[in-house]
């Protein structure tokens, strides 16, 4: 029986708007199941500052890839040569460690899902905090919120993006669709990121294909939520 992959990165790649689906087809021709974008504005050195006195701001997409850290290297290469990344003024790309995924249980782990998932989170450091980003269908957003505050949250920002992934592949007129998502932000306490994984599993069915994917970044450091700092568990 294979075990749950733990080695995943999250691989984050800033074009000009209109570039992001060539970032997404140089991924996934380098292995990658599919992944999420984002909108923005933005504004490099070599973009004008001000367009008739005016402040400028350009569009930007913002490309999400959830990446084995195995084939990380092939996929960089690759989105280096479609868009040209590594010349000024084509964008940006950097990666994130990731501390823990569910929702991505057709990757040869299915029947240990619920043992890894409490492998994974029983050597966690209880000082501080997690930011859970959890990536579901247009609409989810509220169940992922909703079971986030059964498992310790206090709330979470909703961001509209779209993507897509293995189980997604409409076309219309011959044309790749791709969906609308959610993507919610939920701050957590560190003591607390076990409850709320296990919350958006049971609520959300996220280890299902197709309802999205769920992971934990780690918060370095946090300002503005001072009514948690002021709990014992946040500070021991």
């Amino acid at each position: 029986m294979n075990k749950i992959r733990r080695d995943h990165k999250l691989l984050v790649t800033i074009v000009k708007r209109g570039r992001a689906k060539k970032v997404m087809k140089a991924a996934k021709k380098a292995g990658t199941e599919g992944g999420t974008i984002l909108f923005g504005i933005g504004r490099g050195i070599r973009e004008k500052k001000k367009l008739l006195g005016i402040e400028a701001f350009y569009e930007k997409e913002l490309v999400l890839n959830l990446i084995p850290e195995d084939i990380l290297p092939n996929v960089i290469d690759s989105i280096i040569e479609e868009v040209n990344l590594n010349k000024q003024g084509k964008g940006i790309g950097f990666i994130i460690d990731i501390k823990k995924t569910i929702g991505i249980a057709h990757m040869d782990y299915e029947e240990e899902v619920k043992e890894d998932l409490e492998e994974m989170t029983d050597d966690i450091n209880h000082k501080g905090f997690d930011l859970i980003m959890t990536i579901v269908n247009k609409g989810d957003a509220g169940k992922v919120i909703d079971a986030s505050n059964r498992g310790g949250a206090e709330g979470g920002t909703v961001i509209n993006g779209r993507g897509s992934g293995i189980h997604e592949k409409a076309k219309l007129l011959s044309i790749a669709i791709e969906p609308e998502k959610d993507i919610v932000l939920t701050l957590i306490k560190k003591n607390s990121t076990k409850d709320v994984l296990k919350a958006i599993e049971e609520d959300v069915k996220i280890n299902q294909p197709g309802k999205g994917i769920s992971f934990v970044l780690p918060v370095e450091q946090t300002v503005g939520i001072h009514h948690l700092m002021k709990t014992p568990d946040a500070n021991q």
